[in-house]
């Protein structure tokens, strides 16, 4: 089973109420912030009905997922995730959780102490097309495969 990665990409004004609970359920309360989900069918619906014009999100790969582990992710209280805390868990590095996490062998919000959102900057350069049309249409938004490592790599 993939490990999806979701950014939020646009904000708060005229989102209907079930965009709203969508994006509260999956924890994206404000721009440029990302959350790991599965690829469920669950999930994925609601992806696709409801966030396609609010969130972009496709498959992460274990490179991209350990650097956004290492510079991005953070422990309650605002801690860094340090190698310490990784070894503490039964980790020796950044990819190795990132493998275990792509593989399913653990999920990021069952691991103790770690806050579940990624606090991310706006991706360096800018987007490449409008946040207003879908990825397919030469914009940011909705589904992007693969092609979510790029984004996110400017974003860490």
């Amino acid at each position: 089973m993939a490990l999806l990665a979701v950014v939020r990409i646009r904000g708060e004004a005229d989102r209907k109420p079930e965009e709203r609970k969508a994006l509260e359920l999956l924890r994206l309360h404000k721009t440029n912030h990302a959350v790991l989900v599965e690829d469920k069918p669950s999930i994925k619906g609601m992806l696709k009905e409801t966030l396609e014009y609010v969130v972009t999100y496709g498959e992460i790969d274990a490179d991209t997922l350990a650097q956004l582990i290492e510079r991005r992710g953070r422990l309650v209280g605002g801690g860094r995730i340090t190698e310490e805390y990784l070894k503490k868990i039964g980790f020796n590095s950044y990819g190795e959780l990132a493998q275990a996490l792509i593989e399913g062998r653990v999920k990021w919000d069952e691991l103790p102490g770690v806050k579940p959102v990624f606090r991310l900057s706006p991706p360096s350069k800018g987007f490449k097309g409008t946040v207003k049309k879908h990825f397919k249409e030469g914009g940011e938004l909705g589904y992007r495969g693969s092609a979510i490592n790029e984004l996110l790599r400017k974003m860490i």
